[in-house]
């Protein structure tokens, strides 16, 4: 793959496994992907846990908001293919050689989150992003300054439209943009690489636009079907799993 170029199994994959599930991570990594996407949340007491939903209803056997449950009742909870959910630690030390781009679902999370990596020490293997700025930059403030961090809602618009001196005055400090795949033109890759921010585009499953992301110049992709990405990447030269 070409050198910097980012493959996201976001959620794992739900190909062959259901999302956010410990088989679904699995599959990405023996696919030769090192870097997986997923979601993360707080329980009750304080656990960073791999789940996208603020309720365990649409992916588990159990019902409920996972922030009002202890561990010890949502670790009970049977995803679709009979697992049950991960903490963030459990992931990152399953798979030792990968990297994780870890949204933050919600404020409470950011702590337990913090506390999984150190417990880890992960801060090099991990990318933290969000839909809320607000949350991100509490997260920077807490973490060590190598952690990478992706640009809040605020902060892409911000790189949109600030003259690239200028944003970096306004105190704006992303790593890099990840951004709906729709959004990603020719210009829009042109500033943001004025701005140097690499942009990673999600969450894209068709072929043919892999293909006209490629083309243009993005760094990264997120897709549910990595297979599908793996083959794309491999019909355009630049699929090397040690890069992934």
């Amino acid at each position: 793959m070409a050198h910097g170029f980012r493959a996201y199994a976001h959620r794992g994959g739900s190909e062959v496994a259901p999302e956010n599930s410990p088989a679904a991570f699995a599959a990405a990594m023996a696919l030769g992907y090192t870097w997986l996407e997923t979601d993360v949340r707080a329980t009750r007491d304080g656990v960073a846990v791999i789940h996208h939903d603020p309720l365990l209803d649409r992916t588990t056997d159990m019902s409920g908001p996972v922030l009002a449950l202890p561990w010890h009742e949502v670790r009970r909870a049977h995803l679709a293919n009979g697992e049950f959910p991960m903490r963030l630690e459990e992931l990152i030390e399953a798979h030792p050689d990968a990297s994780v781009n870890v949204d933050l679902k919600e404020a409470p999370v950011i702590a337990p989150v913090l506390d999984a990596l150190r417990r880890t020490r992960a801060w090099h293997r991990v990318c933290l992003t969000s839909f809320s700025t607000k949350r991100l930059r509490a997260a920077r403030r807490w973490a060590p300054s190598a952690i990478e961090t992706a640009a809040g809602p605020a902060e892409v618009l911000l790189q949109r439209t600030t003259p690239p001196r200028l944003a970096k005055r306004l105190g704006a400090r992303p790593d890099r943009l990840q951004v709906p795949a729709r959004l990603v033109t020719d210009t829009y890759l042109r500033r943001a690489h004025a701005h140097g921010l690499p942009v990673d585009a999600w969450t894209v499953n068709d072929p043919a636009q892999m293909s006209r992301l490629l083309a243009a110049g993005v760094d990264g992709i997120m897709t549910d079907a990595p297979a599908l990405l793996r083959d794309v990447l491999r019909s355009h030269g630049r699929w090397d799993s040690s890069a992934a």
